[in-house]
């Protein structure tokens, strides 16, 4: 696995276009997105407002967890957002549930990364390709890259 050159988060129109899925959410026409994507509701670190960002399911385990990733690093917004705030809320489909944000260890992300990759391959490729990481296609080397992206658990809360 190569670093090439890793993306700054999106303004402008690449930031409206990128968003376009909230507002899907919001006028309950999610079932469009198909089943791999979620709403998370958490709050600003700093404004203390409410935020809402679409993200693409990395994986739902059997205890009701989902797994998320910050393609744009540990500077995307809502990820500084789910450490400084871990209780949120999340819409998968017209089911919401309220969880609780959990950093993943760079381990971890590492075996989440390889399993992404082993369900979904021309995904992975293009996903590792957009984050600005070369990779051959090997399990070695999405193992590397899931070493260099921060994962999320979003558990749910009883």
């Amino acid at each position: 696995m190569e670093i090439t050159e890793r993306p700054e988060p999106p303004t402008g129109l690449a930031r409206f276009l990128l968003r376009l899925p909230v507002h899907l959410y919001r006028w309950r026409l999610s079932g469009l997105l198909g089943w791999n994507l979620l709403l998370l509701n958490h709050v600003g670190r700093v404004s203390g407002a409410r935020r809402q960002v679409v993200l693409e399911v990395v994986e739902h385990a059997p205890d009701g967890s989902y797994v998320v990733c910050s393609g744009f690093g540990p500077r995307a917004d809502w990820y500084r957002n789910v450490i400084a705030h871990p209780r949120a809320t999340i819409q998968v489909g017209k089911r919401s549930l309220a969880v609780v944000a959990q950093p993943l260890s760079a381990d971890e992300g590492a075996e989440l990364m390889v399993r992404y990759a082993t369900r979904r391959p021309r995904a992975a490729r293009q996903l590792a390709d957009f984050m600005g990481f070369k990779v051959d296609g090997s399990p070695d080397d999405y193992r590397a890259t899931g070493r260099e992206l921060p994962f999320v658990r979003l558990v749910p809360r009883h």
